[in-house]
């Protein structure tokens, strides 16, 4: 044995780096999203500031909080209330005791530059939803293009949470996994330790 560090040991120090690496990422990415301590610096969302600052489900990552806040914002997010979306955010998020930072975060996917594709998106599966069901509104085009609109985007926002979802509860297993490798890892270190008998 030449005392140098094992495959394992540099394997382990290999997926420590990853870790590292996509939780920095994810902060870097989190960081424009509001949290209870930057509340006041939103235009809309510092008249709510006090009551959301009491409201501890509004920040917790809890996957029930997280959950409801993945599907009732993207539905939200692809619903044509552009302009309105942080603050029914909000309302959605207070409502049904969700995240806030992940329910305002899913409304930053419609924006100015994404506006017109994904509300064209969202008519044209409306649309074909309106007539497999056999719904008709040829008397009224606004009428027709306005329910195209809202039911696409009920319709894209579930299957966007869906997608969300799934890939939570990947993400959330890896990282499960990585803690039981990592605390497997630490034990035989701990149990070599001097002093230990």
């Amino acid at each position: 044995m030449d005392g140098g560090p094992s495959d394992g040991d540099e394997s382990e120090r290999q997926q420590h780096q990853n870790w590292l690496q996509r939780r920095r990422r994810l902060r870097r990415l989190l960081k424009p999203l509001p949290r209870r301590a930057t509340l006041g610096r939103y235009p809309v969302l510092k008249w709510f500031e006090r009551p959301a600052r009491r409201a501890a489900f509004l920040w917790s990552f809890r996957r029930r909080n997280v959950m409801v806040s993945v599907y009732a914002g993207s539905v939200l997010a692809f619903l044509p209330v552009y302009g309105l979306q942080i603050l029914l955010g909000l309302g959605l998020a207070l409502l049904l005791r969700g995240n806030l930072t992940v329910m305002v975060g899913l409304q930053m996917i419609v924006n100015p530059l994404t506006i017109v594709p994904i509300y064209g998106f969202t008519a044209w599966v409306g649309l074909l939803a309106l007539r497999a069901a056999g719904v008709d509104y040829a008397d009224s085009p606004a009428l027709r293009y306005t329910a195209a609109l809202v039911l696409g985007g009920v319709l894209v926002g579930l299957a966007f949470a869906v997608l969300a979802d799934l890939t939570w509860r990947a993400l959330a297993w890896e990282a499960r996994r990585f803690r039981e490798r990592r605390a497997r890892a630490a034990r035989p270190h701990r149990d070599a330790a001097p002093g230990r008998d």
